[in-house]
């Protein structure tokens, strides 16, 4: 769950607040008076979440990635080599 905290206890508390939000995955939100509240996440955390988003952003590869995944979740399937994942996706010529 995530921390909230106002504006003023939040700057009165902000290194540790930081060290929350790095060290132990924690999301502040800071609530202000009469304007929208801020969320605090760590950096890693926001750029998993964009590239997250972007790859699922295709209805086509969300819906490769789910197989993918379900795959992968109920041992289906055969191993790849990387050489032949690289080719699957266009990266060299054929294996």
């Amino acid at each position: 769950m995530a921390i909230e905290t106002s504006y003023s206890q939040a700057r009165a508390q902000l290194a540790s607040l930081l060290d929350s939000v790095v060290d132990d995955q924690e999301i502040v939100i800071v609530n202000r008076r009469g304007k929208q509240g801020v969320a605090m996440i760590a950096a890693a955390e926001l750029q998993s979440l964009v590239e997250t988003v972007h790859l699922l952003r295709s209805p086509k590869n969300a819906r490769r990635l789910l197989e993918a995944l379900h795959q992968a979740q109920s041992n289906r399937g055969e191993p790849s080599s990387l050489d032949q994942l690289r080719c699957d996706v266009g990266l060299t010529e054929e294996a």
